[in-house]
């Protein structure tokens, strides 16, 4: 099986070394491509010098997280990869975790994403957002299953067959960064996948939990509720009240709670959300079709 590894990069190399050389350390192997989003530090040099295997590609400004995934996506389709590994810039992986998930992914090909257990940067407990998401508490109580189910996961470490992206497509360019990979996975439910990951195998995620602002709320606010007028497993009208309608009722929920500025952030959002609906209908309908959409034309 020929994978390619797909690393999306900003400021990477604070991460380089840990990333990079975790591939490198790789059972099954690989190859490798960084896109740099017009990174400022020493990312660049880094990898020239120190991963001359890496195939490059730099942009000259920041496309976001799901832009430059798709250019990866559009490598392994051209050039005849069976599967990608989408590997953020912050992770790293144990020698034996893409060769088992590739093992897995042919085994089971009802699996539209597989992925390892997700640990801390310091790898003595799971990261907390998976941990949610596998109803995972501690390493103590890892299953002994191949393939546990999730109803999503982040895009820090997944493993997608190409014949999925000839079906689903890339990432959509509703989102910038954030909520891609939640869109992606509605669409991936809509076209019959299943999402999982293997208690077997692992890798180690180093962001950073930092207190929700004010500013944060919000964003986390507006592209959930964005997520929920995109996701196709909804007709229109219930998308629309998931979304718009949503978010209007909390504006007067706000306000009914003396909470004025709050209502009038989420009245602002209502409305940008109701401003982009002929935009998120066209989205819709596309992505419903089975096409390596967003990734070959």
């Amino acid at each position: 099986m020929k994978v390619l590894v797909i690393i999306v990069s900003y400021n990477f190399e604070r991460w380089i070394d840990r990333c990079l050389g975790s591939l490198r350390s790789s059972v099954h192997p690989v190859d490798t491509v960084v896109i740099d989003n017009a990174s400022h530090d020493q990312t660049l040099q880094r990898i020239k010098q120190d991963y001359p295997e890496i195939h490059l590609i730099e942009s000259k400004t920041n496309l976001g997280f799901g832009r430059a995934n798709n250019i990866g996506m559009e490598i392994a389709l051209t050039e005849g990869y069976t599967h990608v590994f989408l590997l953020n810039q912050d992770a790293w992986i144990e020698p034996d975790t893409i060769g088992t998930l590739v093992g897995l992914s042919e085994q089971y090909p009802s699996y539209g994403i597989l992925s390892p257990v997700h640990l801390t940067g310091k790898g003595d407990k799971p990261d907390p957002g998976f941990g949610h998401y596998a109803q995972l508490q501690t390493l103590q109580s890892l299953p002994s299953d191949d393939i546990l189910p999730l109803p999503f996961v982040n895009a820090a470490f997944w493993m997608i067959p190409a014949s999925v992206l000839q079906k689903v497509g890339g990432f959509c360019p509703l989102f910038y960064h954030y909520g891609e990979d939640k869109d992606f996975v509605n669409r991936l439910h809509y076209h019959q996948y299943q999402i999982g990951y293997s208690p077997n195998v692992f890798g180690n995620h180093d962001r950073e939990y930092r207190p929700m602002t004010t500013e944060g709320f919000l964003r986390t606010e507006y592209v959930y509720h964005l997520s929920e007028f995109a996701n196709i497993n909804y007709p229109w009208i219930k998308a629309f009240g998931y979304s718009v309608l949503a978010v209007l009722k909390k504006a007067m929920t706000s306000l009914f709670a003396g909470k004025f500025q709050l209502s009038k952030d989420y009245l602002r959002m209502g409305f940008r959300l109701l401003c982009r609906s002929v935009e998120i209908h066209s989205y819709r309908k596309t992505n419903r079709l089975s096409h390596p959409h967003y990734i070959q034309k």
